[in-house]
């Protein structure tokens, strides 16, 4: 029987049945006291938040903590006040962490269902802890704690995948590959080069969330509803205690801004972007077509129905969980884009996109390391596939630019040669210097230094380029950096 089905089952009871048994009192909300009825079902059900902001439970007792102390400090309550709450804090967080405490939804979200609770435990101290605090500061102060821990965790989680593919590239060395433009072969590069160009993605994404922890990591606590407090509290007490830079100048932009959360999710989907587009690639590679990557089982699935098949399918959902990363920042955005200053209760709806977008970047992050650490490339099948394309024609224009000629006659030339293997079925390689000099008198001997994919690798020597030398220099820097030596 579904909810629907229950629900109209209920409704169709007898009147006598219904007269006769009275509804249970609903407990008496903490800021009920101008309201003379309790609110309806419905508006409970649908305006709770408990079901899921409860995963700020630890956060919204810390901010308490400080809270507490803090106003003790002010003289605003005693000591033997704030050593009860403290006490309270400790068990309600344990009770928590044990799955000895019961979420009610009547008390609407973490913050009330642990202040009713502390009161349940304490008594009248517990009333004290939301002076000179509103729900308003306390959710943005929570919020930007669990936002913080959850930037460090996907930084830790990103030096992870960082090392994976450094210590891919260690064990692949020499291997190349072809590089590809418009998905078209263009020039043999290092596939150490290639997997460190990830890296250097990742690192990126590391910076921007690490740039954005230093953004929100401002205090909202003690701006109270929107306006501040006439009592004598020491926000910056708060601020340092909970690590934050300083408390926020602004206590409207305090209870108001959800910039810090926006900026983390767009943070999120740039690097969703970036392993979506490694999972591509992954993927293609593990195809029959392309036949360059082999995925252990331990990272593959096969076919219900056809018994051959072994699927990459954990780079594919990277691939496709991209989508939820993108569409958690578009809700953000869209959330945010009418409202009016200060606080609105549509910011309730905050937090489920960005608890998603963290879950799921901190799986494709872990599964991209899992794969990372099992595949192997098949280097038989990547040697017989370099010859195709003429990867070195770049390098051979090269060649004719260090005689002297203009890059644009070079490429001319080039084009000319690759017409004549073409005709003829070759490599570049493969053709006479006398037929090179049908093109141009400026080819001699020296040109067959430039030609096939291992030497036209060589030549590259540019800083950050495929060149043996310089990818070396490149992965020196990563395995230090990462501390792997």
């Amino acid at each position: 029987m579904t909810k629907l089905d229950v629900q109209s089952a209920s409704q169709a009871t007898g009147a006598s049945s219904a007269a006769s048994k009275q509804p249970e009192a609903k407990e008496i909300k903490l800021w009920g006291g101008r309201f003379q009825e309790s609110v309806t079902d419905a508006v409970e059900r649908f305006t709770e938040s408990i079901s899921y902001d409860k995963d700020l439970y630890k956060h919204d007792i810390r901010g308490s903590r400080a809270h507490a102390s803090m106003l003790a400090k002010q003289g605003l309550m005693s000591i033997s006040d704030r050593d009860s709450i403290l006490a309270g804090l400790d068990e309600i967080e344990r009770r928590i962490q044990n799955g000895e405490f019961v979420w009610r939804a009547d008390r609407e979200d973490v913050h009330m269902n642990i202040e009713a609770a502390l009161t349940d435990l304490i008594g009248e101290p517990a009333k004290k802890l939301h002076t000179a605090r509103s729900r308003n500061d306390q959710v943005a102060t929570d919020f930007r704690l669990w936002c913080r821990d959850a930037i460090d965790s996907i930084v830790e989680r990103i030096k992870d995948f960082q090392v994976a593919m450094v210590d891919l590239a260690v064990k692949n060395a020499g291997i190349i590959v072809p590089g590809y433009t418009h998905l078209q072969r263009a020039q043999p590069v290092l596939l150490q080069h290639l997997l460190l160009a990830f890296v250097e993605q990742l690192d990126r994404d590391a910076g921007r969330l690490l740039d954005c922890r230093a953004r929100l990591n401002f205090c909202p606590l003690g701006a109270c509803a929107l306006a501040g407090t006439g009592l004598p509290i020491d926000r910056f007490m708060t601020s340092s205690a909970l690590e934050f830079s300083s408390p926020l100048r602004n206590s409207i932009d305090a209870v108001s801004d959800r910039d810090f959360a926006i900026e983390f999710l767009s943070a999120n989907s740039v690097m969703a972007i970036h392993l979506s587009r490694l999972g591509e690639e992954w993927v293609l590679w593990c195809s029959e077509e392309f036949g360059f990557i082999t995925p252990n089982d331990a990272v593959s699935t096969g076919s219900s129905i056809m018994p051959q098949k072994k699927n990459p399918d954990p780079m594919e959902l990277v691939r496709g969980k991209s989508a939820r990363v993108i569409g958690d920042v578009v809700t953000l955005l869209t959330l945010c884009k009418g409202l009016p200053l200060a606080y609105n209760r549509d910011l309730q709806e905050d937090k489920e996109p960005v608890f998603d977008s963290v879950k799921t970047v901190l799986g494709m992050l872990e599964v991209s390391t899992e794969f990372a650490r099992n595949i192997s490339f098949n280097q038989d099948r990547i040697k017989k596939a370099l010859p195709a394309g003429h990867l070195d024609a770049t390098t051979l224009a090269d060649y004719l630019v260090h005689k002297g000629m203009p890059f644009r006659t070079s490429h001319d030339i080039v084009g000319k040669s690759v017409a004549m293997c073409l005709g003829k079925n070759c490599q570049l390689k493969d053709l006479s210097i006398d037929e090179l000099r049908t093109l141009s008198p400026i080819f001699d001997d020296d040109v067959y230094e430039f030609l096939g994919v291992e030497n036209a690798v060589n030549k590259f020597s540019s800083y950050g380029s495929t060149g043996s030398e310089c990818v070396a220099s490149q992965l020196q820097y990563w395995m230090e950096k990462l501390g792997l030596i």
